[in-house]
C-alpha cells in the first residue's frame, strides 16, 4: 500500500529523536549535577560505559529496592564491565545524603531538583502521568545510548537489563 507510510508516526524512526525518550543510537545530553557527597558529577567526564538510571523518589519502597540492587552489583559492574552507575531523581542533595547513608550506597545519586536532566533525556512519566518515570539508560564510553529499560513496577529488573546491555558492549569491544 503506497500511501500507508504517510500515516506512520514519525517518532518511530530510529534516526529521529522520540518525543518520549532519548533513543538508542543518540548521544545522551551532557549534565552536571551534585551527588550525595556534594561532588559535581558530569556525564561527559565519564570515558567508560555509564548506567544512568532515573527513579521517582528517594526512600520509597521501589526506589530503595532498585538502589540496593545496583549497590549490590556495583563492584561487579565496575570490575567486569569497566562501567559506572549514577542514579538521578528530583529531590535535593540533603535527601540524597539521607538516602545514600540509609543504604550505604557506593555510587553517586544525583539531585536533579528542577528535573532539567530528566526533561533533557525526555524520560516519560509513569502511571498515567502521575509519577516521574523509572527508566534506565546504558551509555557507551562515548555517551551514546545503547539500551533503554523503562519499567516503573520492576525496580529490580533494571539491574539485569543494564548488565545485559553492558555484556553486549564488552562482547563488541
Amino acid at each position: 500500500v503506497a500511501g500507508a507510510a504517510a500515516f506512520a508516526p514519525a517518532a518511530n524512526s530510529r534516526a529521529s529523536s522520540s518525543a518520549l525518550n532519548l533513543a538508542v543510537g543518540e548521544t545522551a545530553p551532557d549534565f552536571a549535577l551534585v551527588d550525595q557527597n556534594g561532588k559535581t558529577v558530569k556525564r561527559s567526564s565519564f570515558k567508560k560505559p555509564l548506567v544512568v538510571y532515573f527513579y521517582p523518589a528517594d526512600s520509597t519502597p521501589g526506589c530503595t529496592v532498585q538502589a540496593t540492587e545496583f549497590n549490590e552489583q556495583i563492584k561487579d559492574i565496575r570490575k567486569t564491565y569497566g562501567a559506572d552507575v549514577v542514579g538521578i531523581s528530583g529531590q535535593d542533595v540533603e535527601s540524597k545524603q539521607k538516602f545514600a547513608t540509609e543504604l550505604g550506597l557506593d555510587f553517586s545519586i544525583l539531585a536533579d531538583e528542577n528535573d532539567e536532566v530528566r526533561k533533557s533525556f525526555k524520560v516519560p512519566k509513569a502511571a498515567f502521568g502521575l509519577f516521574p518515570g523509572r527508566v534506565t539508560y546504558v551509555l557507551d564510553k562515548n555517551g551514546e545510548c545503547i539500551s533503554i529499560y523503562d519499567n516503573l513496577a520492576d525496580a529490580a529488573g533494571h539491574i539485569d537489563a543494564a548488565k545485559d546491555a553492558l555484556e553486549e558492549v564488552k562482547a563488541a569491544a
